[in-house]
């Protein structure tokens, strides 16, 4: 009898245990974060449910059915900022997976980032203090113009430079605003001193001065803050290519194709690191 009071007693308790233990893990996941925002509650409402559900499917490439999520919210909340954010990144996945074998690629892909661009812009209209807004404007302005006129680009750069840099400020931890703004360095170190004069002349404008150093020092931040992204390594190897940095290169280069798949490009990434290894293996 007693050994049978005892058993029930340390039944009792496990289960006290296990009840206490449920309780804490759905509190904690109430108080954790979402993607892209670490200060958002969990707190079990279907706006919040939808948005986890949207993290899920990004994580899975499944950006297709992410957008749909994202835009039930928009249903119920028409100017919730994070999902117009997360919109706007859906579209920036379906600009960058159109293949360069598709017909009309280059326009197939301009349509989606000027979707996505929108999309940032109503963000930064609902939140002008969120640092995801900023940075899809920026990021999605710097696509547009890698597929457009050198006089388009030097259109959009200034206005890529004050949306990064305002993305930058709003959260100093924010690695890919950090990626942007050491693409955007080097893009513009790389027009050289005719193109300026030429700019000058005949476009009536100047032309934003870039920096190869600062293209590295950003890029290095955006690694110190996401070490494990592969488009990270792979810019910064870029820029070490123009510097003549071979060896820098190689390396991360090699350590780009080490690392995980975990973006819907990052296989594209890859197969460009691939061919970049080649190129400069014997340099």
């Amino acid at each position: 009898m007693k050994r049978r009071s005892i058993f029930l007693f340390c039944v009792f308790v496990s289960c006290a245990l296990l009840a206490v233990a449920g309780a804490w893990c759905q509190a904690a996941q109430r108080e954790m974060g979402r993607v892209g925002c670490p200060r958002c509650r969990n707190d079990g409402s279907e706006v919040s449910q939808l948005l986890q559900q949207a993290d899920a499917l990004f994580a899975s490439f499944q950006s297709g059915e992410a957008l749909k999520a994202l835009l039930r919210v928009l249903e119920l909340d028409p100017d919730h900022h994070e999902a117009l954010s997360k919109i706007a990144r859906a579209y920036m996945d379906f600009g960058d997976m159109i293949p360069e074998s598709d017909p009309n690629w280059r326009e197939k892909r301009l349509k989606q980032y000027l979707i996505a661009e929108d999309y940032g812009r109503k963000a930064v209209k609902a939140d002008p203090n969120g640092t995801w807004g900023h940075f899809y404007i920026a990021a999605s302005l710097g696509k547009i113009a890698m597929h457009s006129s050198v006089s388009k680009q030097i259109d959009l750069a200034e206005e890529i430079r004050a949306e990064v840099e305002k993305a930058i400020a709003l959260d100093p931890q924010n690695g890919f605003a950090y990626h942007v703004y050491g693409v955007w360095h080097r893009r513009m170190a790389e027009i050289g001193q005719m193109s300026r004069v030429l700019a000058s002349t005949f476009l009536w404008r100047s032309i934003p001065k870039g920096s190869m150093e600062t293209s590295v020092k950003y890029l290095k931040k955006a690694i110190f803050l996401n070490p494990t992204v592969i488009s990270h390594h792979l810019e910064l190897a870029k820029t070490y290519i123009a510097l003549g940095k071979w060896e820098l290169a190689r390396a991360l280069l090699k350590s780009s194709l080490a690392l995980p798949v975990q973006y819907s490009d990052d296989s594209i990434n890859k197969k460009e690191a691939e061919q970049l290894l080649r190129e400069v293996k014997d340099r």
